[in-house]
């Protein structure tokens, strides 16, 4: 008898530990980041659409990339950057390819059932960008039935779809200027900022761009997409950008590279 009563005991007590030990890994767990290398933030974009990421004399640069770096060091990591085509780089951040994409992306419902955003960090205005003679395209509503460039994918596509135009894919911002010149469509929905830069730093005299209204397409916060599951990554990003913007580095950054303030509301 007392020896199956040690027995239990001994059962007991392993049983005990056992528990406590999965508690405490699943503790451990949860409250920390999951990341694809122990100590970096890894970090998705495109690197091809200027000013938010693209190259110069072959280095990534750009609002965004400046951002991350930034983000990484208030949170005590380094970082990594994967260049990545739009079409892949949502889905970059579900397969674990890497922690996060900072790519401009809108904060929509759908994505936001999918993923985890940060508190936004700008917010975006969308324009309608077209050759400077066309007299067809005063406003959003007169995309009807006319071939609009955007990304598939995008809000920009969904805006598009929203107001009866006919979306043509385009892999990034230079090939939707490409496409209006070329005059396989009849203008591109894109953002009003990606837009000014590009008008400053190329020869864009012979396009224009019509701001959309935000009672027609409300200006769209911009967050940093996250896996679902990675709570305690979105809580120390969220912290990092508060200090950020509370120490004047995403309002500094904004004026670098838009020359206007864009991380307000």
């Amino acid at each position: 008898m007392k020896k199956w009563m040690k027995r239990l005991a001994v059962i007991g007590a392993s049983l005990l530990a056992a528990v406590t030990l999965a508690a405490c890994g699943k503790s451990s767990s949860s409250s920390s980041p999951q990341l694809v290398k122990k100590g970096t933030i890894t970090v998705g974009l495109e690197g091809t659409y200027a000013p938010y990421s693209y190259r110069e004399h072959g280095k990534l640069t750009g609002f965004e990339v400046d951002l991350a770096r930034a983000l990484a060091k208030k949170m005590g990591y380094k970082v990594k950057f994967v260049p990545t085509k739009w079409d892949s780089l949502i889905a970059g951040v579900g397969s674990h390819k890497f922690d996060m994409a900072i790519n401009n992306i809108a904060m929509t419902s759908a994505r936001k059932k999918a993923y985890l955003f940060s508190t936004p960090y700008i917010y975006s205005k969308t324009a309608l960008i077209m050759k400077k003679d066309n007299t067809t395209i005063k406003n959003v509503n007169d995309i009807k039935g006319k071939k609009i460039a955007a990304a598939t994918g995008t809000a920009n596509a969904d805006n598009v779809k929203k107001f009866g135009g006919q979306n043509v894919s385009s892999d990034d911002f230079a090939t939707a200027m490409a496409l209006i010149r070329q005059g396989r469509v009849q203008a591109a929905m894109n953002s009003k900022e990606a837009f000014l830069y590009y008008q400053r730093t190329n020869n864009a005299s012979d396009l224009k761009a019509i701001t959309v209204p935000t009672n027609k397409i409300p200006s769209q916060p911009i967050g940093i997409l996250m896996a679902k599951n990675n709570k305690a990554l979105k809580t120390k990003v969220d912290k990092a950008l508060k200090e950020l913007r509370k120490d004047g580095t995403l309002k500094r950054l904004s004026e670098k590279y838009f020359k206007e303030n864009i991380t307000d509301k």
